[in-house]
């Protein structure tokens, strides 16, 4: 298979552009089953059956998991998490190794996270299993954190161990992916490590995995602002100046430039794949095929 190109973000991150030898459906996968309806699946696993209830644009989503997930990184040993490095380009390696990921073809980022909002390694972290209920927002999703296994007790005998590296600032980052549909996180490894972090009161390190627009798209949304900057700035010039002009012409250029740079690594749609589009079926009946791209589930 031949490997990736990477892109180096900064501060040490990574965009990966999959080639195309690794064409959809991957192995982790959303397929939609109706409108209201989904299912993860790893290879022809399921992993999360999920249907929303309710009307309106505010609903909720009623979760049934199930067991089986496999990481799709390997076991990570204490020597290579005191030898550290670069997670970000270790984890993409590993990625594009596994059999059990969700990269295809196409762009995707994988940078260090640090930030989050408030609440989303407590009360938006999904701690309930198997059966889980939450609630959609207005536009569909709910910004939390989605473990695809139990998190362990704070006790057990692997989170005890990965407590003293939470302590001493060697746990190596946990891996979550962006699905734009959820405005949330699954969890795909790390589980332990997490719950280590957490029992120590520390939010865990993690890199992040997403999804990026393909550069034609990207490219169409570029032309679309710069049309609508062209047609601000013809009409700042047709005004007669005054002292504040200099300063308006400043403030939109400098709007313009932060977007445009931005929009090759902004998260983009997270895919639903047709039922049945695994190994032996994909979409259109053809296996490999590309994503059927719908609008996220739970649109009203």
């Amino acid at each position: 298979m031949t490997r990736a190109t990477r892109e180096p973000l900064p501060p040490g991150g990574l965009a990966l552009a999959v080639p195309d030898d690794r064409p959809g459906p991957p192995p982790l996968r959303f397929e939609r089953v109706t409108g209201r309806q989904w299912v993860l699946r790893q290879g022809e696993r399921p992993l999360i059956q999920a249907r929303s209830q309710g009307e309106g644009c505010c609903r909720d989503l009623i979760m049934h998991r199930l067991p089986g997930h496999r990481s799709p990184l390997p076991h990570l040993t204490a020597a290579m998490m005191r030898a550290g490095g670069n997670w970000p380009h270790r984890y993409a390696r590993r990625l594009e190794e596994t059999e059990h990921g969700p990269l295809y073809h196409g762009r995707w980022r994988l940078t260090t996270r640090t930030t989050f909002a408030p609440g989303i390694w407590s009360c938006d972290l999904v701690q309930d299993w198997p059966h889980a209920t939450i609630e959609l927002l207005c536009g569909g999703g709910w910004h939390g954190v989605l473990p695809l296994r139990p998190l362990p007790a704070p006790d057990a005998p692997r989170v005890k161990a990965y407590r003293k590296h939470a302590r001493e600032g060697t746990l190596a980052p946990v891996l979550l992916w962006w699905v734009s549909f959820l405005d949330g996180w699954l969890l795909l490894d790390g589980h332990d490590r997490a719950a280590a972090a957490l029992a120590e009161g520390r939010q865990p390190p993690c890199v992040e995995l997403v999804r990026l627009p393909d550069e034609a798209d990207w490219r169409a949304t570029a032309e679309e602002i710069t049309a609508v900057h062209e047609e601000r700035l013809a009409r700042l010039a047709a005004h007669p100046a005054d002292p504040y002009t200099a300063h308006r012409r400043r403030t939109l250029e400098r709007g313009y430039g932060d977007v445009i740079s931005t929009l090759p690594y902004d998260a983009d749609t997270t895919p639903m794949f047709e039922p049945g589009s695994g190994a032996a079926a994909a979409c259109g009946g053809q296996s490999g095929a590309a994503p059927t791209r719908h609008d996220p589930p739970d649109t009203p």
